[in-house]
């Protein structure tokens, strides 16, 4: 069971973050990556939907013999991890959680700005979080419509992104923050253009620790992959393949042929895999 795959899934290409530390800090084990483009962004959706798509997806990554499943998504964490540990007890899970615990330990001005989608600030997951390490700690809640599909498209620097960005960073810099939590794994992929706008602020991304959790749960089960070897990757969208490879090659310099699976009416995904668009 050693040598099965990491599973790692979200909403879009936005885990590759998780997925770029993963592979650095666990360069020998395998990893399968699924997209689920054609759902995105699970944002705005119902918390009975990201269920029912969380689910599916990790049934999916079971099938292709997964030894643990990372839910690379903030939303799709904050609704949707509880049920899937309680619908697969036996299957080990790590999820994301904001990282409000280090903001909270780090700032000298008590303001910590969290960059968020709703459904992550409606989530149990973020107020168990804040109950439990933010006492005494103003946090300002700033949602970022669009910012998702810009990050999707590969957008990452034009002027109507950092014009978004610097609208959502206002209330946080007028506010007094000296740190942002990245609530959103797509997030990290425009920190570069966050620091540039709020040069005197901290930014936490919370995609190393998630990967020092996967090496934790996996050593303490003696489930790390058994060989020194470099792992192999396999990408999975449920998107356009053609985008995807362009995405990987943009976000995370990878040359993949990659592979697109096909949900069903009924709400489940097809194990067979088409390596090219479907004409």
């Amino acid at each position: 069971m050693s040598n099965q795959p990491i599973g790692i899934f979200d909403s879009g290409i936005g885990g590759l973050s998780v997925w770029r530390e993963i592979a650095r800090q666990l360069p020998h084990e395998d990893t399968i990556y699924f997209a689920d483009q054609i759902h995105i962004p699970y944002g705005p959706r119902s918390l009975e939907e990201i269920r029912s798509f969380s689910e599916a997806i990790t049934r999916f990554l079971l099938a292709h013999n997964c030894k643990l499943i990372v839910v690379a998504c903030n939303t799709a964490s904050a609704a949707a991890l509880k049920h899937l540990r309680a619908t697969f007890p036996d299957v080990l899970f790590v999820g994301m959680e904001p990282a409000v615990k280090p903001a909270a330990e780090s700032t000298r001005t008590g303001v910590v700005g969290v960059l968020a989608t709703p459904a992550t600030f409606q989530g149990e997951l973020f107020a168990s979080v804040v109950e439990r390490f933010a006492t005494g700690v103003q946090l300002i809640k700033q949602v970022c419509p669009g910012l998702v599909e810009r990050i999707e498209a590969g957008r990452l620097d034009t002027p109507d992104t950092l014009a978004m960005l610097d609208r959502f960073l206002q209330p946080i810099r007028e506010a007094g923050a000296d740190t942002i939590v990245l609530g959103c794994t797509h997030y990290p992929f425009v920190i570069e253009a966050i620091r540039q706008l709020a040069p005197e602020v901290n930014v936490i991304d919370p995609a190393p620790a998630v990967a020092r959790q996967v090496d934790r749960v996996l050593r303490e089960r003696g489930l790390l992959y058994a060989e020194e070897r470099s792992g192999e990757p396999l990408f999975i969208t449920s998107g356009d393949l053609n985008q995807y490879q362009q995405i990987l090659r943009l976000l995370v310099n990878v040359e993949t042929p990659g592979w697109r699976a096909a949900w069903n009416a009924d709400l489940t995904l097809l194990k067979e895999l088409v390596s090219k668009e479907e004409p």
